[in-house]
């Protein structure tokens, strides 16, 4: 690492810890508990705060809300919103913010009440409105988000031979991390998941059918849930109470419904090379990964695209449980907090893949990589295979 990478570092971090809030508390108040901990977890306070990233999770002109109900009076406010990739993005401009001098300690927060609301994340119509220019493409065909995941999995089952059961390794890794974690391992209970264990191969493809080719376990639960990161300058991380996270590399990328496009390639394709560059690491070199699993295909398409195999040989790269996280030596471990398939999904992920890449790169997960030094953290949000936005994250520590 660098002395020019060091720009910024997660120096602080918080996971709500109930996926099933009953109605008890709102957005908001999770977003704000998270926060604070989170800030206590760095050693600083909300004096410290000069700048604000937020995606409106908390209600309406999200930036200027949440600034009045921290009690904060912002120098930075940026309510950056692509859905489930927002906080990857966040974290980047925060690392940009910094290194420019514009702030010093930036915080990102997150609440959720998805579950408590019964939202239907993944069977609902996905229309934006008549006047809307994206409607001229799919949204008018009355197509659900899932089933636009599933055609994806069956254009890379149709193109690259990819099976069933080689998507299943996916669930099957991140159900063994989740098993792991106490608080994941709640969540289940209090989501009344059945039969909670270690799953198998032949568990994923032998639960209900959801949108063919995905079953049941191929898909991630709908939680409540939240939390919180703090980044700050270099002069700042040196002083608080954890080691410091350093931010190394990232990159952005957007990629939408076009004649002749190939759903299976996601924006990662063009997000994972910027961000990987500007660290100057390669795939090759990463410990863990934590990946927006809304489903069991988004993560085997993310990991071809980002780099960890070539396009087409994810079925075959993902077989024999390389995942796990006691496999350092056949790549990065995936997902180890659970992920959004057994730990939490609250509709936008991607926080807590900073958060458990932070916790890795501490030495401080239930399922710790021994000696892991690097990381990445990519959120995909929208739709993959249709309109949807990549940020990815490089992290490392000293």
């Amino acid at each position: 690492m660098t002395a020019r990478s060091r720009d910024a570092a997660i120096v602080g971090i918080h996971e709500y810890p109930s996926r099933d809030v009953e109605g008890a508390v709102s957005p908001l108040q999770i977003k704000a508990a998270s926060a604070a901990r989170a800030l206590e977890d760095a050693g600083l306070s909300w004096n410290d705060v000069d700048a604000i990233y937020d995606a409106g999770d908390g209600g309406g002109m999200g930036g200027l809300n949440v600034a009045e109900y921290f009690g904060l009076k912002p120098r930075v406010i940026d309510t950056t919103n692509v859905g489930g990739s927002s906080y990857e993005y966040h974290a980047a401009h925060a690392k940009r913010d910094i290194a420019r001098g514009r702030a010093r300690v930036a915080l990102l927060s997150y609440g959720s009440t998805a579950h408590s609301n019964v939202r239907r994340i993944g069977v609902g119509g996905r229309g934006f409105g008549a006047d809307h220019p994206a409607d001229n493409m799919d949204p008018f065909a009355g197509t659900t988000l899932v089933a636009h995941y599933a055609m994806v999995a069956r254009r890379h089952m149709h193109d690259y031979g990819t099976t069933s059961e080689q998507l299943a390794e996916i669930g099957v890794a991140t159900r063994c991390h989740a098993m792991r974690n106490p608080e994941a391992v709640k969540a289940m209970e209090d989501l009344e998941f059945l039969d909670i264990r270690e799953t198998t191969v032949d568990d994923v493809v032998n639960s209900r059918m959801i949108a063919d080719p995905l079953h049941l376990l191929d898909c991630c639960m709908i939680s409540d849930g939240g939390g919180a990161v703090v980044i700050a300058a270099p002069e700042v991380a040196r002083d608080c109470r954890k080691p410091p996270v350093w931010l190394l590399g990232a990159g952005e990328a957007t990629r939408y419904p076009e004649n002749g496009g190939d759903i299976t390639t996601t924006a990662a394709a063009q997000s994972g090379p910027d961000a990987f560059g500007e660290a100057g690491v390669t795939p090759q070199e990463i410990d863990v990964a934590m990946i927006y699993d809304s489903f069991s295909i988004t993560v085997l398409a993310i990991l071809e695209d980002l780099g960890f195999c070539p396009k087409g040989d994810g079925g075959h790269w993902v077989e024999g449980g390389r995942l796990r996280f006691d496999r350092p030596a056949d790549g990065p471990a995936l997902n180890t907090d659970g992920g959004g398939l057994s730990s939490n999904h609250p509709g936008m992920r991607g926080i807590f893949l900073l958060i458990e890449a932070a916790r890795q790169l501490r030495g401080e997960s239930c399922s710790q990589v021994n000696g892991a030094k690097l990381a990445v953290a990519h959120g995909n949000g929208g739709i993959l295979g249709s309109r949807h936005c990549a940020g990815t994250v490089i992290l490392g520590r000293d």
